[in-house]
């Protein structure tokens, strides 16, 4: 039987078996900014994770992402190709639904190497 790691409580934060991470729903914790500090920021938690598990934006397979209003995917884009790293892109989708609070206008989901 493998080992595995999980780190979090009710839901884990990120799950490691064997050499692949999956990271649970990030989202920014200030919900009164705009999509676009929303998305820079539930990123930034996501590179806090990778780091702590032993993987970096380069070993990301998998990304979803979800807005809560399509109104915002050209702004979610370009923060999204700021940070995804352009030589080793995952695969990625992207929909819309209603979030868990009415002031949250992004989470991600990630799936990556280790």
């Amino acid at each position: 039987m493998s080992n595995i790691i999980r780190k979090g409580a009710r839901g884990s934060r990120y799950v490691v078996h064997e050499k692949t991470l999956y990271v649970g729903g990030q989202t920014a914790s200030d919900l009164s900014a705009g999509v676009a500090a929303q998305v820079r920021e539930a990123l930034g938690k996501v590179d806090r994770i990778l780091v702590e598990a032993g993987s970096d934006r380069t070993k990301v397979l998998s990304a979803m992402l979800w807005i809560k209003n399509m109104a915002d995917f050209k702004e979610m884009n370009a923060e999204w190709d700021q940070w995804v790293d352009s030589e080793n892109p995952p695969v990625r989708c992207c929909g819309a639904l209603e979030m868990a609070d009415p002031r949250m206008l992004f989470e991600v989901v990630i799936t990556a190497a280790i």
